[in-house]
């Protein structure tokens, strides 16, 4: 029996924050999947190894983790006053399929620096040593990011003394300003508070009538008290993802959640969309010990966040989720603000299973409805390898 043999695409494998993905240009990838469609999507599950029985992914470029399983598309931009187009696609690691519905706000941190390096951006943008301001039209949820990129000798420079927890060696820091981050959802009719309240009473099968904020912001979040699900804030990745009911009740919520906020029709189309809505639960700060060893005391976070990606906890934060926290919290009155003290503020930091992270925000009621300009916080990005990945149809 004859088989097709592999062929090969360019490709980069870049940190961003505290995810990893493969990076492609868009004009690098065979005609069929330059246009979105069954094919782009065999092809991406094939580049990351899904869908893996084994849940390791060893056949492709995943780490069998929701923070490694994800690719990006960047190519120059059609759109006025942006200079490049970037599409994620987060990879299911067992089912069959990419989810297309959020942006990865980590990844984000990456762009600047893959667009520059591989041509999508005018050279004329990019300073010879310096601060290059690229402008990038998010996709997914049509959505603006300004990336600062750090520039040396007319490269991007990567190394630094930025430190981000959840990441191991410092690097060069990357700032980005997530403008008007209110997410434009389907069914959600752009609002912030798609239910119209910034606290709701949610009903979920098994476990109780709940009070949660639900957001979109970022990327759609439903926000629980820690108390109320039985947890403190504290806890790390085994102490959720070793417990299947654990991971069963959150998936629960977040189901419900997302009907409740509009995203789905029925309960069943959550599975189709693992990576929209997130699940988070809030405290206010307790001292703990973080998964690399450090002690985050009460007096280093105003909060507590733990939240869920792609049905586990996430070892650090979401970067998309850190803009709905910011953004939340800089609202009086939903659970992320109580939980930070209440009160109006610009800024949070917040503690979460890796360290604690810091967002900046600004609030403001335009008749009755709540609107962000911009949410802001930093990142660090490099390479990892480029070349071309091995494919086959």
């Amino acid at each position: 029996m004859a088989h097709a043999p592999q062929f090969k695409v360019p490709a980069t494998y870049m940190r961003g924050g505290t995810s990893k993905g493969v990076f492609f240009r868009l004009q690098d990838l065979p005609a069929d999947c330059q246009v979105p469609g069954a094919a782009r999507d065999r092809l991406l599950l094939r580049v990351i190894g899904s869908p893996d029985p084994y849940g390791k992914q060893i056949d492709g470029m995943g780490a069998a983790t929701s923070s490694t399983s994800k690719t990006v598309i960047l190519s120059k931009s059609t759109r006025p006053d942006h200079d490049v187009d970037y599409l994620f696609g987060q990879v299911s690691i067992d089912k069959p399929f990419v989810d297309w519905s959020g942006n990865c706000g980590n990844l984000s941190a990456a762009v600047g620096p893959f667009a520059i390096t591989n041509g999508l951006v005018d050279p004329a943008r990019v300073p010879r040593d310096g601060t290059a301001i690229i402008r990038i039209w998010q996709a997914n949820i049509g959505k603006t990011i300004i990336s600062h990129v750090p520039i040396t000798g007319g490269s991007v420079q990567e190394t630094g003394d930025f430190e981000l927890d959840g990441v191991t060696f410092p690097a060069a820091e990357v700032q980005l300003e997530f403008m008007d981050p209110a997410a434009e959802e389907e069914g959600a009719a752009g609002s912030m508070f798609p239910t119209g309240n910034l606290v709701d009473e949610l009903e979920v099968p098994g476990v109780g009538v709940l009070k949660a904020t639900m957001i979109n912001a970022g990327i759609p979040t439903i926000f629980v008290n820690a108390e109320a699900i039985g947890y403190k804030g504290t806890e790390l990745q085994d102490d959720i993802n070793s417990d299947p009911k654990a991971l069963a009740m959150f998936e629960t919520i977040r189901a419900h959640g997302a009907r409740r906020m509009g995203l789905i029709k029925e309960l069943a189309e959550a599975g189709t969309r693992q990576h929209t809505p997130k699940v988070a639960f809030v405290a206010k700060p307790l001292d703990y010990v973080s998964s690399s060893g450090k002690s985050v005391g009460t007096q280093d976070a105003d909060l507590l966040v733990r939240a869920l990606s792609m049905g586990k906890l996430h070892h650090a934060m979401m970067g998309t989720a850190a803009v709905a926290i910011g953004t939340a919290a800089a609202i009086p009155g939903t659970l992320v603000n109580l939980a930070a003290g209440g009160g109006s503020r610009k800024s949070v930091r917040f503690g979460h299973p890796s360290g604690t992270l810091r967002v900046g925000a600004e609030a403001k009621l335009e008749g009755s409805e709540w609107v962000v300009t911009k949410a802001i916080m930093s990142r660090s990005a490099r390479v990892l390898m480029e070349g071309w990945i091995s494919c086959s149809r």
